[in-house]
């Protein structure tokens, strides 16, 4: 008996015990998932943008805190009334859009012939009003989708009005007979926000940024359903890596039907100079190297969060990796080794 307490008093044994624990519990509550996500992803956005405006303007918190959620809450009621009903007019314009391409046989180009007859040749038809069906699916489910975003939305405000206290309240477990398993949920607590948080935080202004700059070449190049395609390469813009390669199939077809090759070939450079933005310039501002991941890494966390997860796979697949990742302690060992060198002293090197 003496020998079991000794061994749960280790601290390791005790850290993945209450790993389990934690998982176990999220795991019972995986039908909640979708407001405990949003929950966190809205208080911790939030607070992020507080932060940046109380550093810049004196003002009580509170103050900027109601102002941002009124502003996100009367957006919101703006976008669906006024733009839901035009949104589901602009997907049913892209899919009758895409259908004539793959059902036209006129065009001059021998390698576009052959992609449209080896289309066909899959049934694109089917599988685009399969698509048609899940986003009328979709858009009749909306009703729960906004009411859980409602919910996370009022959870997260008392959150944030209340942090003060909050986390004074939380503190008291440090003193109680639960002491041990609130030290170790705090540690998680703190990982989860420092990876989870922040990579998250990363890919939301990258998809911004994104969206922003694909919408005005599609808008330049006169393209049709903007709305539809702005929203599409935002949602994708979350998706790292894969989403650009996904935005790129419904982007080149539309470019091809009202531009022909040369438009193709507009899209094509406009995608890669922002993908190369987003590789070389965004990420290395607002990731640390420990979060570069290899692209074949990459594609297998997305395929099998997708598997396991859904959509909610594909955008938090890699924050819970990078997570897991920082936890384990697997950092990038040129940067590792790098903070550990010692500083040269000048007077101490012959060379200087």
């Amino acid at each position: 008996m003496d020998s079991l307490i000794q061994f749960f008093k280790n601290r390791s044994v005790r850290r993945v015990a209450v790993f389990v624990l934690v998982a176990f519990i999220l795991y019972l509550l995986r039908s909640m998932m979708d407001i405990i996500l949003l929950t966190f992803i809205f208080s911790y956005l939030i607070t992020r943008l507080e932060g940046f405006i109380l550093r810049r303007i004196s003002i009580y918190r509170q103050i900027i805190v109601l102002l941002l959620y009124a502003v996100i809450a009367l957006g919101l009621v703006f976008v669906v009334v006024k733009y839901v009903p035009l949104l589901t007019d602009q997907i049913k314009q892209l899919v009758n859009f895409i259908n004539q391409f793959f059902t036209t046989d006129d065009s001059d180009n021998e390698f576009i012939n052959y992609i449209v007859s080896l289309a066909n040749q899959v049934d694109v038809m089917k599988y685009t009003e399969q698509g048609v069906q899940i986003i009328v699916t979709y858009l009749t489910n909306i009703g729960t989708v906004l009411f859980n975003a409602f919910i996370a939305l009022m959870l997260s405000l008392f959150f944030s009005l209340g942090k003060d206290q909050l986390i004074r309240f939380t503190n008291q477990f440090a003193t109680s007979k639960v002491a041990f398993i609130y030290e170790e949920v705090k540690y998680f607590g703190q990982k989860f926000v420092a990876t989870f948080g922040k990579v998250i935080e990363a890919q939301f202004l990258i998809a911004v940024v994104n969206c922003a700059l694909t919408t005005l070449a599609l808008w330049i190049l006169g393209f049709p359903q903007l709305m539809t395609l702005s929203i599409m390469v935002f949602l994708l813009g979350l998706i790292p890596v894969a989403g650009v390669i996904i935005s790129m199939i419904p982007l080149t077809i539309i470019a091809y039907t009202i531009g022909g090759v040369q438009y193709l070939i507009y899209i094509i450079l406009i995608v890669v100079v922002i993908h190369a933005l987003e590789s070389y310039v965004l990420n290395p501002k607002l990731m640390s190297a420990k979060t570069d991941l290899p692209v074949f890494y990459t594609f297998i966390i997305l395929i099998f969060g997708e598997h396991f997860f859904g959509i909610w796979g594909l955008i938090v697949g890699i924050p819970v990796v990078m997570f897991f990742l920082d936890v384990l302690g697997v950092t990038n060992q040129a940067e590792h080794l790098l903070e550990k060198k010692p500083k040269k002293n000048p007077k101490q090197d012959p060379e200087s």
